[in-house]
Parts: C-alpha cells; sequence; structure tokens
C-alpha cells in the first residue's frame, strides 16, 4: 500500500491511499486543479480512482468535490448525514445521478482490493467518520477532526502501518491568539479538534514496532506550525508509559500548500 498527503490543513484536505489497483482519495477539500496536480505526483489520473471517502460536510473536505466529480464521475462514499450535508452545500453545484453512496459506520466495505472501515469521531458535523483502510495485510488509516479520542478510537488505530493523525492547534497559541472566544471554546471543546498535546498522547495509545509511518495533519494555519506540531507529539512519545522515543518514530508533518512524500508500505 502507499499514502501521501495532497493536502492537509484548516483550509483544505485531500489524502490519498492506495494498493498497486485500487486508488482511493480521503476527502476533496481543495480545487479541482490541485487534486489533478497531486495525483499527477502519483502518476494517476482522475479517471482511474475507485472513490472518494469523505469524512464530513465542512468545506475544507468537500470545497473540490463538485467540479471533480463531474469531469471524473468518481463513486463518493459517505455516511447518510454526511451525504445529507453535501446535497445541502449549495457551493458543490449538482453532483451526477448515482455517484454518491451511503456507508454505515462500523460496517466494513470493499473497494477493489481495499478493505475500508469507517469509524465515528467527534466533530461538529452531521455525522462524521474516519477511515481504516486494508489490504495484502497493511492497513493505514485517517484520524482528523477529533475533538476527543476514546477506547473505540483507539482500538480502530491499533496496529497499523501508516496513520495521517490530527496535530490541529497549539493550545497557548489558541488561547492567546486572535479568535473570538466561541471560536476557541469550539475547537478545544469534545467536538472539535485535536491539539498537538493530544495527537501525541493519541500516538502513545497505538504506536507498536510495525507503525513505521505518522503524519500530523490538519494543522491551524493560525494556532499552529509544523516544528511545534512535531516536537510537541515527539515528546508526548518520549514523556509517556510506552518503551518508544519520539527521536526514534519517523514522524512527518503534512503541509497545506504541497503533495508530501509518498509513503510506501
Amino acid at each position: 500500500m502507499r499514502m501521501c498527503s495532497i493536502a492537509s490543513g484548516s483550509s483544505g484536505n485531500c489524502i490519498y491511499v492506495g494498493s498497486d489497483d485500487t486508488h482511493l482519495l480521503v476527502d476533496a477539500g481543495i480545487s479541482k486543479k490541485r487534486m489533478e496536480e497531486g495525483l499527477k505526483t502519483l502518476e494517476i489520473s482522475g479517471k482511474e480512482l475507485g472513490g472518494i471517502l469523505v469524512t464530513h460536510e465542512h468545506l475544507d473536505h468537500i470545497q473540490g468535490l463538485g467540479v471533480f466529480s463531474r469531469k471524473y464521475e468518481v463513486p463518493i462514499f459517505a455516511t447518510e448525514g454526511t451525504i445529507e450535508g453535501i446535497k445541502s452545500c449549495s457551493s458543490l453545484g449538482k453532483l451526477p445521478e448515482g455517484l454518491l453512496h451511503p456507508i454505515t459506520i462500523d460496517e466494513k466495505f470493499t473497494i477493489g482490493d481495499i478493505t475500508v472501515d469507517p469509524f465515528e469521531i467527534s466533530h461538529d458535523a452531521r455525522q462524521p467518520s474516519g477511515y481504516r483502510l486494508e489490504s495484502g495485510g497493511k492497513s493505514a488509516a485517517v484520524a482528523t477532526d477529533l475533538g476527543m479520542y476514546t477506547d473505540y478510537v483507539v482500538d480502530k488505530l491499533k496496529g497499523l502501518d501508516a496513520v495521517l493523525l490530527e496535530a490541529n492547534h497549539d493550545i497557548h497559541m489558541l488561547e492567546v491568539g486572535g479568535y473570538p472566544y466561541y471560536l476557541k471554546q469550539r475547537i478545544m471543546g469534545e467536538k472539535g479538534h485535536l491539539s498537538n498535546e493530544l495527537s501525541g498522547r493519541l500516538l502513545c495509545d497505538i504506536l507498536h514496532d510495525n507503525l513505521k509511518h505518522i503524519v500530523l495533519g490538519h494543522l491551524s494555519k493560525e494556532n499552529n506550525y509544523a516544528r511545534l506540531a512535531y516536537e510537541t507529539v515527539k515528546l508526548e512519545v518520549t514523556l509517556g508509559d510506552n518503551p518508544y522515543k519520539g527521536e526514534d518514530m519517523n514522524i512527518q508533518v503534512a503541509k497545506k500548500d504541497s503533495v508530501s512524500d509518498i509513503l510506501l508500505f
């Protein structure tokens, strides 16, 4: 399998996960042009995609969905609540008939040779989900927009070979920054976003010897920066109740405006 962040941040998200024969996107929150450019880096065209998995209906996860799906007619998979949100988003325009496929949390389904396991996440959307993807004995997951995590989420993220995990904000930067009070409370709330510290603690709960690739994603433009997220998560791993040290882990930070390294596993 392989995974690559085409874009990840508070302004737009699009993640590629695939096998030799099946190619998927998780979210389409950037322009069609940027998605096409990212796929070109992977030597894939939009016509080769087996599906787009949508985590939830916020614009930074779906804003390119309408234009892209009209051109390539790629099947779109999402929970019924997310599909309702997509349909109510007038800026997407009309989606081609038959492209929207409802899925159910905790009910696995297959696209090509990839098994997809959608899991519930805590976020202020209609019915948001994360995704675990498995093929050929390898597995990866995309887990962003988590206001909090529970043992259930930890179980869904155990035994992975690769993970893209939210590290949205530095708590101090958010607290002293210019956001209005209600927005700060939303971000830090149980249906908001994971801080760098919480991201590191969640990572501690899912670490094992075969987790070779860790990507920190969905960083806030205003309340975080890459080096801070990296160092904070690394420190949480080092200080955590586990046998690992942060400097021993392959931790990368996804960029909001450029394609990340292609991770092979």
